[in-house]
């Protein structure tokens, strides 16, 4: 059973329906013990930072991310990711801290949100050359956990990857085959 944390800002029903290909079980909760004893948790987000912040520090859903990002295979997903990380301008607002970085406005002289599909540069072969899709403003300043990343006349993180915790920037659920691949990779810790 994969756990999607409820905080009523992703993208849950794609994801849903992603995993259902994937041959996954999943639950969108809140709940601390359902969350416990799944597999795997995605946190999704779409929105603004420090709104989605608000609603989870109000909720009391930081606290036990927090605790279950220390055991539990975890995945943030586009505002997801950028939410494990611990500030962004967006807001000006604390992240959960869980990765060492921040979060900054897309420095470029190309149309904001980076809209559409973007190819990823890696050194892991199964990522290097795939097209993703991403719709964002914001990105991850420069990270030591970069696995993958892509151009928009700015580097962008696209993939952040620490033991058990993995961060997307795009949208595995709107990425086709591969970023079912992606996402069955992130789930499994495969990276």
């Amino acid at each position: 059973m994969i756990g999607i944390i409820d905080y009523s800002l992703g993208n849950t029903g794609n994801l849903v329906n992603a995993l259902k290909k994937l041959g996954y079980e999943s639950v969108i909760t809140k709940d601390k013990n359902v969350l416990s004893s799944c597999e795997a948790i995605i946190l999704p987000g779409v929105g603004h930072f420090g709104y989605a912040m608000n609603i989870i520090n109000t909720s009391g859903l930081k606290d036990i991310i927090v605790e279950l990002s220390k055991y539990k295979q975890l995945i943030g997903i586009c505002l997801g990711m950028q939410l494990l990380f611990e500030h962004s301008e967006e807001g000006n607002a604390h992240g959960l801290g869980i990765l060492k970085g921040s979060i900054a406005r897309i420095d470029t002289d190309l149309t904001i949100p980076h809209l559409g599909w973007n190819t990823l540069t890696s050194n892991y072969q199964s990522l290097n050359g795939k097209d993703v899709y991403f719709i964002h403003s914001y990105k991850v300043s420069a990270s030591e956990y970069t696995i993958a990343e892509t151009d928009y006349n700015s580097n962008i993180p696209a993939i952040v990857k620490k033991e058990n915790i993995t961060g997307i920037q795009f949208h595995p659920e709107k990425s086709g085959e591969t970023g079912l691949f992606i996402l069955k990779n992130a789930l499994d810790g495969s990276f």
